[in-house]
């Protein structure tokens, strides 16, 4: 595993691995808060957002740029939501209506379409991992949204792309955020039973 993590840094300068290396932390860290239902998990996430923005810019991933810009939007809008009475929460862990479901498709298409079309607008060569990264933008800008709603579909969504994210980052060469999104993986499969127990005892 070591081997694994170190050996596509070799030749990687150190300011970007300690850049990874800080998304890495605090990436998990925002995950664990999500888990805990702790408003924690915007600041914390928006450290790890925005640094992730800059590194995918300049490696030309744009796709994946328009879908971390969107979490940093989103954690703005999820802090504000979050912080709502917070001595009585605004919010309540639940699931989707049928007309938040409908509305979760429609962002699916409407980003992966928007994404498609940026991979378009700068005239990059789509090849599949491309049309990986446009199914996950898709994915992951309806599960924050959902997130910001206290949704629990929201980690149903991101546990698929989560998934998927693995082998993305490792042909990409980014071994590190791979291992991130393998512990992100675990993470959101814990949290999603841990919520789905809340909404057991509920009923």
């Amino acid at each position: 595993m070591l081997d694994f993590l170190i050996d596509s840094y070799k030749n990687v300068p150190l300011w970007k691995i300690v850049a990874e290396a800080i998304v890495f932390f605090f990436g998990i860290v925002s995950v664990i808060f999500a888990k805990k239902e702790h408003i924690l998990v915007y600041p914390t996430g928006l450290i790890c957002t925005l640094i992730t923005v800059y590194l995918l810019y300049i490696a030309h991933y744009y796709g994946e740029v328009i879908l971390n810009s969107y979490y940093s939007i989103m954690s703005f809008y999820g802090w504000y939501k979050w912080s709502k009475k917070s001595d009585k929460p605004d919010l309540k862990i639940s699931r989707t209506s049928p007309k938040e479901k409908k509305i979760g498709l429609l962002i699916f298409s409407i980003t992966a379409l928007l994404t498609y079309f940026v991979y378009v607008f700068f005239d990059y060569k789509l090849e599949i991992p491309n049309y990986i990264d446009i199914f996950t933008s898709g994915l992951f800008f309806t599960a924050m949204w959902y997130m910001a709603l206290k949704k629990i579909e929201n980690w149903t969504l991101y546990i698929i792309g989560d998934a998927v994210a693995v082998p993305l980052f490792i042909y990409r060469g980014y071994n590190l955020l791979a291992l991130q999104y393998v512990i992100f993986t675990i993470l959101a499969i814990l949290a999603y039973l841990e919520w789905r127990k809340y909404l057991a005892k509920q009923i």
